[in-house]
């Protein structure tokens, strides 16, 4: 803590995070993960900001690349309906801020730019739904492991 010249005190950050970063992908998890962090947002008034992270195209060399590119974007708005739909249930008593981002590349990659170019100050994901993430590690152990956020992995 420092003192301005008002002789206040002044402290570096918040009482609680401004933006929250939520992935998604439309699974089941991702939608628990989701509802957990609109929660959060709603109740510290923290903007929501939900990142969908579209493949990259595999194969575009081979011509694979265009109808790839036009599934993960319609699996964008797809996601993007789901999440207006849940909101208005939620009610005009429930006030959240919240955006929709799309960055390409894998998972970790994606989410840890739209954390960092979003200044986010909380990450929250599913709990990995593949057996095989128990050997190799999921998105959220790599998460953790960078330590630039906060991150919550909800079941």
């Amino acid at each position: 803590m420092t003192e301005n010249n008002t002789g206040s005190a002044f402290e570096l950050g918040t009482d609680g995070p401004k933006v929250i970063v939520v992935g998604v992908d439309g699974s089941e998890s991702s939608w628990r993960a989701a509802a957990y962090a609109a929660g959060l947002a709603r109740r510290q008034r923290s903007l929501l900001a939900m990142v969908y992270v579209q493949p990259m195209a595999m194969a575009s060399s081979a011509g694979l690349g265009v109808p790839m590119a036009e599934a993960t974007s319609q699996v964008a708005e797809e996601i993007v309906a789901q999440v207006r739909e849940a909101i208005e249930r939620m009610g005009e008593t429930a006030t959240l801020r919240w955006e929709f981002h799309t960055f390409a590349g894998d998972p970790f990659t994606g989410l840890s730019q739209a954390a960092d170019e979003l200044r986010a100050d909380a990450v929250v994901v599913g709990a990995s739904e593949q057996a095989g993430h128990r050997i190799i590690g999921s998105l959220a152990v790599r998460l953790v492991k960078a330590a630039r956020w906060p991150v919550t992995v909800v079941p």
